[in-house]
């Protein structure tokens, strides 16, 4: 026989905390309401001038982002799951209200954050806490980029022309709603053999606590050594950098050196001119290191970087940085929850 309880609600939710929601140990240690106030100053929320019901609270709307990002979903599952799941609704604060963000409301305040530039808004907001809590970078930086793989677009000849210019240009007799869903800033690009479109993403993580200190979004046909320079990170108490052999720059090394860096980039074999045993040993080396990296690029996969749900450059880019922004506060989450303190 099924028991009915008055208080099921409540027993439901002391359930939750008993089994270890992860949402309740990020209110515990995220300071939401510092992070909403950094984006108003950067993004303002818009007038009421017009009359109509007045926009969400901004702490509110950088709740669903992270819960969108954390567990992959689009803007019609994140509607849907705001209306059936407790966890959510308890979450973002709205466990009595009538009213919940639609897939309309998600949509134009990512909108607000582009109109403003503020794309990286929100990652800059979550390193403020990472600082808050102790967490600066520590014991050296690592470096390395992936491909985030993008909706394959199909062109006919001409157009693929008109696309491929080095100022790209979309054709004439497109219709808006065609233009809309036609990605002319997505790439190709070939890594072992296999081709991908879409984009990349250059991260550096810092080695002590595996936490995302800079990120840079490209196109997925720009050589990776090319934005070595945008995310090195001048906060970090370790001048030792960590890459793979796709950073190789003779000259760019010899720069890092002279600036006080320790370089630790992996060796590239030229065609007929094997590595030495010493330059294999030493790429084992560093590899033991640099290989914490790819660490981090799991936990994105498992987040859903390799599911861009958006168009262009842009759009990209606040979406991946939305994701590693999200990737740090779970971070955190482990990093309180297993102990390990700041020093």
């Amino acid at each position: 026989m099924i028991k009915e309880s008055l208080f099921a609600a409540e027993e439901r939710e002391a359930k939750l905390d008993m089994l270890g929601d992860i949402l309740q140990v990020m209110e515990k240690h995220v300071d939401f309401a510092t992070m909403a106030a950094h984006i108003d100053q950067v993004a303002p929320r818009p007038s009421q001038e017009k009359g109509g019901r007045p926009p969400f609270p901004t702490e509110l709307m950088v709740r669903v982002l992270v819960l969108q990002q954390l567990h992959g979903l689009g803007d019609e599952q994140m509607e849907y799951q705001l209306l059936d799941r407790l966890s959510f609704q308890r979450f973002v604060g709205l466990r009595h209200s009538s009213q919940i963000p639609d897939r309309t409301t998600i949509w134009t305040f990512r909108e607000r954050l582009l109109a403003a530039n503020a794309s990286e808004t929100l990652f800059d907001a979550v390193e403020h806490q990472l600082h808050r809590h102790g967490y600066i970078a520590r014991c050296g930086q690592l470096v390395d980029a992936s491909i985030v793989p993008a909706p394959k677009q199909k062109l006919k000849k001409d157009e693929k022309a008109l696309i491929d210019q080095p100022e790209p240009a979309m054709p004439i007799d497109w219709s808006p709603a065609k233009r809309r869903q036609k990605d002319i800033d997505a790439t190709w690009a070939k890594k072992h053999g296999k081709s991908y479109f879409g984009y990349k993403m250059t991260v550096n993580a810092d080695k002590r606590y595996k936490l995302i200190r800079k990120v840079k979004v490209t196109t997925a046909s720009e050589h990776d050594t090319l934005h070595l320079n945008d995310v090195l990170d001048p906060l970090n108490t370790s001048r030792d950098l960590y890459a793979d052999k796709g950073y190789v720059d003779t000259e760019r090394e010899a720069r890092l050196k002279s600036e006080g860096y320790r370089v630790h980039i992996q060796r590239k074999a030229q065609k007929g001119k094997p590595l030495s045993e010493c330059q294999q040993r030493r790429n084992t080396r560093i590899a033991k290191t640099r290989s914490r990296v790819e660490h981090v690029f799991a936990s994105l996969e498992q987040l859903g970087s390799k599911k861009l749900r958006s168009i262009g450059l842009d759009r990209a880019t606040l979406q991946l940085n939305l994701k590693a922004a999200t990737y740090n506060l779970r971070r955190l989450c482990s990093l309180k929850t297993c102990g390990i303190l700041a020093f």
